[in-house]
């Protein structure tokens, strides 16, 4: 494999990488081992969970599905190179024994700090020990590596979703983190709760509070290492790599188009005008190697001392910008052509501008056959959850209506700058350019990612589950003629009116219906 500067800076270099067994940590671990061959040993942050010890737990991560191409790659022993550490970031000291602390503080060169809790209701207790604390015992950490040649924090663009036009730079600290600290060792959680709206004043929740006072535990280390922080919008699906549409995550897009296979999602809360910043998988983890190997040479550059600390945006919304109105008539069109055999009733999402027409539609649209559906699974000795799927979405919404109907503008000057400055073999094999994406052509990608990663449903059962979705779409439209017929009887029934007025009518409630 051709040399180049990012992988010449990786090889023979050690790296330590928390958060590894999530979407953005394993995907780094998939990378680093497949395009940087000499690469040294791969520390990854894990606990043992579930009475499985982390090296069990690493011979699960091993299976993972975005590792799936290297058997054919002949890469299988690479995974050699892959060393848990037991800990985790809501530890003192990481949770790390002494022995293995000495293994990394002699052996450390590049730390990828991605773990993160990312729930936006957990509370400030959890929340500030994960995220702001968590980030700090590995600030900690930093300091005593004795090889240490960069340090990457991924963030998220969302931290300053206090403002809509945001730049690459550090936003003053929404609080004294000490303070926060404080409050939540002493402070039981109904009590924070209260503090809760004066503590986070304009930020939307406890998960983008945190994670932006934890950027600044990164910037006041940044005068004694080279430090970086990404800030990734939405994470989506994989662009080109490891295989176009690979996806393990069920956040954001993944995660409806996944309902909307199986027939159980019909309406969606999203207005189709406004922006919706995603970036690909691929892109964020190239974002974030490139950003180690840039910080360290930095560092060379101004003689040996740390430069300033470096803030990327890996976003989408001030360069290729989406919206779903690109999308709104090829989104049943791609369920279509890549369906579920799985499929409980014919897929026919649509989307819908405002919180209130969405609450009427999934009365009718989501919990009636959800009832119905729970029941059958029910009386069928299975394990009913779609009352419950669609009772969290409702009770989640006023949360996520800010996400939902907000349009922000990140902007990424510098991270194009900075993909203007790689060299030519970097860029082609960490691009972070998405220039050349095509989203039409993505979300097709990614609906058939969802369909094999997500719903677990090989491609060679496709033609039965095309067969499948032509026999549901038969009986949706007999299922939909009947319940025009019910509400044609209705009207004839209580109005007295003549049959041919009641069909006049019958067109009303057609629209009506459509508008939900």
């Amino acid at each position: 494999m051709a040399s180049s500067p990012i992988t010449d800076f990786y090889a023979g270099r050690n790296v330590f990488i928390t958060g590894a067994t999530g979407f953005v940590g394993v995907t780094i671990v998939e990378k680093l081992l497949r395009d940087v061959p000499n690469v040294g040993t791969l520390y990854l942050l894990m606990r043992a969970k579930k009475g499985k010890s982390v090296e069990q737990r690493l011979e699960e991560l091993k299976k993972n599905s975005v590792f799936d191409r290297f058997k054919e790659l002949q890469l299988e022993s690479r995974l050699s190179k892959i060393v848990p550490i037991e800990g985790d970031v809501g530890l003192e000291h990481l949770g790390i024994s002494s022995k293995d602390r000495e293994t990394l503080i002699d052996n450390v060169n590049v730390v990828f700090h991605s773990a993160a809790t990312l729930d936006f209701f957990q509370s400030l207790k959890e929340t500030t020990n994960i995220n702001l604390r968590g980030t700090r015992r590995v600030v900690e950490l930093c300091k005593q590596l004795r090889h240490l040649d960069a340090l990457v924090h991924v963030s998220s663009a969302y931290v300053n979703a206090y403002i809509t036009d945001v730049e690459e730079k550090l936003y003053p600290s929404p609080d004294d983190p000490e303070k926060i600290i404080q409050l939540a060792e002493t402070l039981n959680d109904e009590a924070l709760k209260q503090l809760e709206p004066k503590l986070l004043k304009d930020h939307p929740n406890t998960y983008t509070f945190t994670k932006h006072l934890a950027e600044h535990e990164v910037a006041n280390a940044a005068s004694q290492f080279p430090c970086g922080i990404v800030r990734p919008s939405m994470i989506t699906a994989a662009w080109k790599e490891p295989i176009p549409g690979w996806t393990i995550s069920k956040n954001g897009p993944q995660g409806f188009f996944m309902g909307a296979s199986k027939g159980i999602l019909r309406r969606l809360p999203l207005d189709p005008t406004i922006i919706m910043d995603y970036i690909p998988i691929d892109v964020v983890v190239n974002g974030i190697i490139t950003t180690g190997y840039y910080v360290n040479s930095l560092k060379t550059k101004n003689g040996g001392r740390p430069a300033e600390l470096q803030i990327f945006h890996l976003t989408s919304s001030t360069y290729k910008p989406f919206r779903f109105e690109f999308l709104k008539d090829k989104i049943n069109s791609y369920l279509h052509d890549y369906p579920l055999n799985s499929a409980v009733w014919y897929p026919n999402l649509r989307l819908v501008k405002s919180l209130m027409l969405f609450r009427l539609g999934a009365i009718l649209f989501h919990f009636i056959p959800g009832f119905f559906l729970d029941l059958v699974t029910r009386i069928g000795g299975g394990r009913p959850i779609l009352m419950r799927l669609h009772k969290n979405v409702w009770n989640s919404l006023n949360t996520l209506e800010r996400f939902i109907f907000t349009e922000w503008h990140f902007d990424s000057k510098r991270l194009l700058a900075l993909s203007k400055s790689m060299d030519i073999a970097d860029k082609k094999k960490f691009g972070i350019d998405i220039g050349e994406l095509t989203w039409d052509e993505y979300f097709a990608n990614t609906i058939q990612g969802v369909r094999q990663y997500l719903s677990k449903e090989s491609p060679k059962n496709l033609e039965k589950a095309r067969r499948k979705d032509k026999i549901l779409l038969g009986l949706h439209v007999v299922l939909q003629l009947a319940f025009y017929y019910g509400i044609f009887k209705l009207i004839v029934g209580v109005t007295g009116v003549s049959s041919a007025k009641g069909a006049l009518i019958l067109p009303l409630f057609y629209y009506l219906f459509g508008l939900i």
